[in-house]
Protein backbone atom coordinates (compact mmCIF):
# COMPACT_ATOMS: atom_id res chain seq x y z
CA UNK A 1 0.00 0.00 0.00
CA UNK A 2 0.84 3.65 -0.38
CA UNK A 3 1.22 5.61 2.23
CA UNK A 4 0.11 9.17 1.88
CA UNK A 5 0.89 12.49 4.14
CA UNK A 6 -1.36 15.04 4.60
CA UNK A 7 -0.19 18.14 6.74
CA UNK A 8 -2.12 21.09 7.56
CA UNK A 9 -1.27 24.39 7.50
CA UNK A 10 -2.65 27.56 8.56
CA UNK A 11 -2.54 30.69 6.65
CA UNK A 12 0.94 32.69 6.59
CA UNK A 13 2.51 29.55 7.06
CA UNK A 14 5.19 28.74 4.30
CA UNK A 15 6.61 25.25 4.85
CA UNK A 16 7.75 22.75 2.08
CA UNK A 17 5.82 19.74 0.84
CA UNK A 18 6.85 16.41 1.32
CA UNK A 19 8.18 15.20 -2.41
CA UNK A 20 5.95 12.44 -3.23
CA UNK A 21 7.56 8.58 -2.79
CA UNK A 22 5.18 7.38 -5.87
CA UNK A 23 5.02 9.06 -9.39
CA UNK A 24 1.97 7.19 -11.61
CA UNK A 25 1.74 8.15 -15.41
CA UNK A 26 -2.11 8.08 -16.93
CA UNK A 27 -2.71 6.76 -20.07
CA UNK A 28 -1.54 4.32 -23.00
CA UNK A 29 1.96 3.63 -23.67
CA UNK A 30 3.65 0.75 -25.81
CA UNK A 31 2.63 -1.11 -28.14
CA UNK A 32 -0.77 -1.11 -27.24
CA UNK A 33 -0.63 3.00 -28.14
CA UNK A 34 0.92 2.06 -31.51
CA UNK A 35 -1.95 -0.47 -32.33
CA UNK A 36 -4.67 1.97 -31.78
CA UNK A 37 -3.02 4.67 -34.10
CA UNK A 38 -3.14 1.44 -36.33
CA UNK A 39 -6.46 0.93 -35.34
CA UNK A 40 -7.67 4.57 -36.02
CA UNK A 41 -5.47 4.89 -39.07
CA UNK A 42 -7.16 1.37 -40.57
CA UNK A 43 -10.84 2.85 -40.32
CA UNK A 44 -10.14 5.93 -41.98
CA UNK A 45 -8.78 4.65 -44.64
CA UNK A 46 -12.16 2.59 -45.12
CA UNK A 47 -14.80 5.57 -44.66
CA UNK A 48 -12.19 6.77 -47.24
CA UNK A 49 -12.78 3.98 -49.74
CA UNK A 50 -16.22 3.49 -49.07
CA UNK A 51 -16.80 6.89 -49.64
CA UNK A 52 -14.92 7.01 -52.93
CA UNK A 53 -16.83 3.84 -54.09
CA UNK A 54 -19.91 5.19 -53.13
CA UNK A 55 -19.73 8.39 -55.32
CA UNK A 56 -18.47 6.11 -58.05
CA UNK A 57 -21.95 4.23 -58.03
CA UNK A 58 -23.70 6.77 -57.84
CA UNK A 59 -21.96 8.54 -61.12
CA UNK A 60 -22.37 4.88 -62.78
CA UNK A 61 -25.65 4.71 -62.05
CA UNK A 62 -26.83 8.04 -62.79
CA UNK A 63 -28.60 8.48 -59.57
CA UNK A 64 -30.21 11.79 -58.75
CA UNK A 65 -33.24 13.15 -56.62
CA UNK A 66 -35.66 11.84 -59.23
CA UNK A 67 -34.71 8.50 -60.12
CA UNK A 68 -31.93 6.68 -61.18
CA UNK A 69 -30.84 7.13 -64.87
CA UNK A 70 -33.68 6.58 -67.00
CA UNK A 71 -35.77 5.17 -65.19
CA UNK A 72 -37.32 8.48 -62.62
CA UNK A 73 -39.74 8.18 -60.29
CA UNK A 74 -43.13 10.02 -60.40
CA UNK A 75 -46.68 10.20 -58.98
CA UNK A 76 -47.89 8.47 -61.53
CA UNK A 77 -45.54 5.20 -61.04
CA UNK A 78 -42.02 4.73 -62.94
CA UNK A 79 -41.14 6.06 -65.93
CA UNK A 80 -38.33 4.56 -68.28
CA UNK A 81 -37.08 6.40 -71.19
CA UNK A 82 -35.11 4.47 -74.25
CA UNK A 83 -34.65 1.62 -74.59
CA UNK A 84 -34.42 -1.77 -71.72
CA UNK A 85 -33.84 -5.30 -70.87
CA UNK A 86 -35.22 -7.22 -68.84
CA UNK A 87 -33.04 -10.38 -67.59
CA UNK A 88 -36.32 -11.89 -65.26
CA UNK A 89 -40.29 -11.62 -65.57
CA UNK A 90 -41.72 -8.07 -65.35
CA UNK A 91 -44.57 -7.61 -62.78
CA UNK A 92 -46.74 -4.13 -63.51
CA UNK A 93 -50.21 -2.78 -63.47
CA UNK A 94 -50.01 -1.05 -66.25
CA UNK A 95 -47.24 -0.76 -68.89
CA UNK A 96 -47.82 2.32 -71.66
CA UNK A 97 -45.78 4.15 -74.19
CA UNK A 98 -45.45 7.72 -74.46
CA UNK A 99 -48.14 9.53 -76.32
CA UNK A 100 -45.44 10.20 -79.54
CA UNK A 101 -44.31 6.89 -79.82
CA UNK A 102 -45.00 3.35 -79.72
CA UNK A 103 -44.67 0.47 -77.46
CA UNK A 104 -42.23 -2.05 -78.69
CA UNK A 105 -41.64 -5.32 -76.94
CA UNK A 106 -39.08 -7.57 -78.32
CA UNK A 107 -37.43 -10.89 -77.77
CA UNK A 108 -35.15 -12.70 -78.89
CA UNK A 109 -36.92 -16.09 -78.41
CA UNK A 110 -40.68 -15.30 -77.43
CA UNK A 111 -42.81 -12.49 -75.66
CA UNK A 112 -45.38 -13.95 -73.35
CA UNK A 113 -47.93 -12.35 -71.41
CA UNK A 114 -49.82 -13.44 -68.09
CA UNK A 115 -53.05 -12.53 -66.52
CA UNK A 116 -53.23 -14.01 -63.12
CA UNK A 117 -56.02 -14.37 -60.71
CA UNK A 118 -55.92 -14.05 -56.88
CA UNK A 119 -54.88 -17.34 -56.50
CA UNK A 120 -51.70 -17.03 -58.44
CA UNK A 121 -53.12 -19.18 -60.93
CA UNK A 122 -52.76 -18.08 -64.66
CA UNK A 123 -55.90 -17.30 -66.34
CA UNK A 124 -54.83 -15.57 -69.77
CA UNK A 125 -51.58 -16.22 -71.99
CA UNK A 126 -50.36 -14.21 -74.94
CA UNK A 127 -47.59 -15.67 -76.36
CA UNK A 128 -45.68 -14.16 -79.86
CA UNK A 129 -43.03 -16.57 -80.82
CA UNK A 130 -40.90 -17.35 -83.89
CA UNK A 131 -43.29 -19.48 -85.47
CA UNK A 132 -46.99 -18.78 -84.24
CA UNK A 133 -48.78 -16.75 -82.09
CA UNK A 134 -50.79 -18.59 -78.85
CA UNK A 135 -53.75 -17.19 -76.96
CA UNK A 136 -54.92 -19.72 -74.07
CA UNK A 137 -58.08 -18.29 -72.57
CA UNK A 138 -62.24 -18.56 -72.32
CA UNK A 139 -62.60 -16.54 -74.60
CA UNK A 140 -60.17 -14.00 -77.74
CA UNK A 141 -62.72 -11.19 -78.34
CA UNK A 142 -61.82 -8.27 -80.68
CA UNK A 143 -64.07 -4.74 -80.40
CA UNK A 144 -64.71 -1.56 -82.04
CA UNK A 145 -62.64 1.73 -81.08
CA UNK A 146 -65.58 3.48 -81.64
CA UNK A 147 -67.68 4.94 -79.16
CA UNK A 148 -70.47 1.73 -78.96
CA UNK A 149 -67.36 -0.58 -78.69
CA UNK A 150 -68.84 -3.14 -81.00
CA UNK A 151 -67.78 -6.94 -80.75
CA UNK A 152 -65.61 -7.55 -84.44
CA UNK A 153 -64.66 -11.11 -83.42
CA UNK A 154 -65.37 -13.62 -80.95
CA UNK A 155 -63.80 -16.89 -80.34
CA UNK A 156 -64.20 -19.68 -77.66
CA UNK A 157 -65.10 -23.24 -77.26
CA UNK A 158 -68.66 -23.19 -78.85
CA UNK A 159 -68.46 -20.81 -81.36
CA UNK A 160 -66.37 -18.21 -83.67
CA UNK A 161 -68.74 -14.80 -84.31
CA UNK A 162 -67.88 -12.17 -86.83
CA UNK A 163 -69.84 -8.42 -85.66
CA UNK A 164 -67.93 -6.96 -89.19
CA UNK A 165 -70.66 -5.86 -92.15
CA UNK A 166 -68.37 -8.07 -94.98
CA UNK A 167 -66.22 -10.55 -94.28
CA UNK A 168 -63.82 -10.70 -97.39
CA UNK A 169 -61.83 -13.36 -98.24
CA UNK A 170 -58.77 -12.86 -100.54
CA UNK A 171 -57.14 -15.71 -100.81
CA UNK A 172 -57.35 -17.81 -104.23
CA UNK A 173 -58.57 -20.78 -103.33
CA UNK A 174 -61.17 -18.93 -101.42
CA UNK A 175 -62.85 -20.37 -98.00
CA UNK A 176 -62.65 -23.97 -97.14
CA UNK A 177 -65.47 -25.12 -94.62
CA UNK A 178 -65.59 -28.68 -93.48
CA UNK A 179 -68.96 -28.09 -92.00
CA UNK A 180 -72.01 -25.71 -92.53
CA UNK A 181 -71.98 -21.71 -92.80
CA UNK A 182 -74.81 -19.68 -92.19
CA UNK A 183 -75.11 -16.15 -93.67
CA UNK A 184 -77.40 -13.95 -95.22
CA UNK A 185 -75.34 -12.48 -98.05
CA UNK A 186 -72.53 -14.09 -100.17
CA UNK A 187 -71.01 -11.72 -102.71
CA UNK A 188 -67.89 -11.95 -104.89
CA UNK A 189 -64.91 -9.02 -104.30
CA UNK A 190 -64.96 -6.89 -107.74
CA UNK A 191 -67.85 -7.22 -110.98
CA UNK A 192 -64.86 -8.72 -112.99
CA UNK A 193 -64.27 -11.58 -110.40
CA UNK A 194 -66.31 -14.57 -110.52
CA UNK A 195 -68.16 -16.08 -107.67
CA UNK A 196 -67.92 -20.05 -107.05
CA UNK A 197 -69.43 -22.09 -104.88
CA UNK A 198 -68.26 -26.09 -105.14
CA UNK A 199 -67.74 -28.93 -102.95
CA UNK A 200 -65.00 -31.12 -104.50
CA UNK A 201 -65.63 -34.28 -102.60
CA UNK A 202 -68.80 -33.95 -101.15
CA UNK A 203 -72.25 -32.35 -101.69
CA UNK A 204 -73.46 -28.56 -102.04
CA UNK A 205 -76.60 -27.53 -100.29
CA UNK A 206 -78.33 -24.08 -99.77
CA UNK A 207 -81.58 -23.43 -97.19
CA UNK A 208 -83.62 -21.02 -96.02
CA UNK A 209 -87.02 -20.54 -94.46
CA UNK A 210 -87.78 -17.58 -96.35
CA UNK A 211 -86.12 -18.13 -99.77
CA UNK A 212 -82.90 -18.31 -101.93
CA UNK A 213 -82.02 -15.57 -103.77
CA UNK A 214 -79.31 -15.66 -106.37
CA UNK A 215 -78.42 -12.72 -109.07
CA UNK A 216 -75.75 -11.70 -111.04
CA UNK A 217 -75.50 -8.63 -112.50
CA UNK A 218 -73.04 -8.58 -115.09
CA UNK A 219 -72.16 -12.10 -116.26
CA UNK A 220 -73.83 -15.50 -115.93
CA UNK A 221 -75.18 -18.02 -113.47
CA UNK A 222 -73.28 -22.20 -114.35
CA UNK A 223 -74.33 -24.87 -112.56
CA UNK A 224 -72.21 -27.68 -113.30
CA UNK A 225 -73.17 -31.44 -112.13
CA UNK A 226 -71.14 -34.79 -113.41
CA UNK A 227 -74.91 -36.33 -112.58
CA UNK A 228 -78.17 -35.35 -112.39
CA UNK A 229 -79.07 -31.07 -111.36
CA UNK A 230 -82.98 -31.17 -109.66
CA UNK A 231 -85.06 -28.61 -108.95
CA UNK A 232 -87.76 -29.31 -106.62
CA UNK A 233 -90.71 -27.52 -104.49
CA UNK A 234 -93.17 -29.12 -102.46
CA UNK A 235 -95.79 -26.25 -102.59
CA UNK A 236 -94.64 -23.99 -104.85
CA UNK A 237 -93.64 -23.68 -108.63
CA UNK A 238 -90.63 -23.39 -110.45
CA UNK A 239 -90.63 -20.19 -112.54
CA UNK A 240 -88.19 -19.55 -115.59
CA UNK A 241 -88.60 -15.98 -116.22
CA UNK A 242 -86.60 -15.51 -119.22
CA UNK A 243 -87.20 -13.71 -123.06
CA UNK A 244 -85.72 -17.23 -124.27
CA UNK A 245 -85.56 -20.58 -122.43
CA UNK A 246 -83.17 -23.19 -124.38
CA UNK A 247 -82.69 -26.52 -124.03
CA UNK A 248 -80.03 -27.12 -126.55
CA UNK A 249 -78.93 -30.92 -125.31
CA UNK A 250 -82.47 -32.73 -125.82
CA UNK A 251 -82.60 -35.91 -128.05
CA UNK A 252 -84.36 -36.18 -131.20
CA UNK A 253 -86.54 -38.50 -132.27
CA UNK A 254 -86.16 -39.77 -135.52
CA UNK A 255 -89.00 -40.85 -138.55
CA UNK A 256 -90.40 -44.07 -137.72
CA UNK A 257 -93.36 -46.32 -137.83
CA UNK A 258 -96.61 -44.15 -136.99
CA UNK A 259 -97.59 -45.17 -132.77
CA UNK A 260 -93.85 -45.62 -132.08
CA UNK A 261 -92.96 -43.13 -129.27
CA UNK A 262 -89.10 -44.02 -129.07
CA UNK A 263 -89.56 -43.61 -125.28
CA UNK A 264 -89.29 -39.92 -125.94
CA UNK A 265 -91.34 -36.79 -124.68
CA UNK A 266 -92.29 -33.64 -126.18
CA UNK A 267 -91.93 -30.36 -123.85
CA UNK A 268 -94.84 -28.07 -124.59
CA UNK A 269 -95.73 -24.82 -123.17
CA UNK A 270 -98.56 -23.00 -121.88
CA UNK A 271 -99.91 -19.95 -122.59
CA UNK A 272 -99.12 -18.42 -118.85
CA UNK A 273 -95.19 -20.42 -119.23
CA UNK A 274 -96.24 -23.70 -117.71
CA UNK A 275 -94.01 -26.56 -119.24
CA UNK A 276 -95.51 -29.85 -119.34
CA UNK A 277 -94.78 -33.06 -121.42
CA UNK A 278 -96.84 -34.80 -124.15
CA UNK A 279 -95.45 -38.40 -125.22
CA UNK A 280 -93.48 -37.70 -128.68
CA UNK A 281 -94.99 -38.38 -131.73
CA UNK A 282 -94.62 -37.71 -135.81
CA UNK A 283 -96.19 -34.51 -135.30
CA UNK A 284 -96.30 -32.27 -132.04
CA UNK A 285 -99.31 -33.60 -129.49
CA UNK A 286 -99.16 -31.06 -127.11
CA UNK A 287 -102.77 -29.76 -128.00
CA UNK A 288 -103.49 -33.60 -126.58
CA UNK A 289 -102.68 -33.30 -123.24
CA UNK A 290 -103.24 -29.41 -123.57
CA UNK A 291 -105.31 -30.08 -120.24
CA UNK A 292 -103.01 -29.83 -117.66
CA UNK A 293 -103.05 -25.93 -119.14
CA UNK A 294 -106.60 -25.40 -117.58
Amino acid sequence: MVREQYITTTPGTNLERPEAQYIYNVGIYGWRKRCLYLFVLLLIIILVVNFALMIWIVKVMWFSPIGMGYLYVESEGVRLEGESEFLYPLYAKEVHSRKDSSLLLQSTHNVTLNARNSDGNVTGRLSVGPDMVEVHGQQFQINSMNLDGKTLFTVNESEVAIGTDKLRVTGPEGALCEHSVETPLVTGKDFNKELRLESPTRSLSMDAPRGIYIKSQTGNIEGLSNLDIKFHSSDGMLILDAQTVRLPQLPEGTSDEPGSTQGLYEVCVCPDGKLYLSVADVDSTCQEYSRVCQ
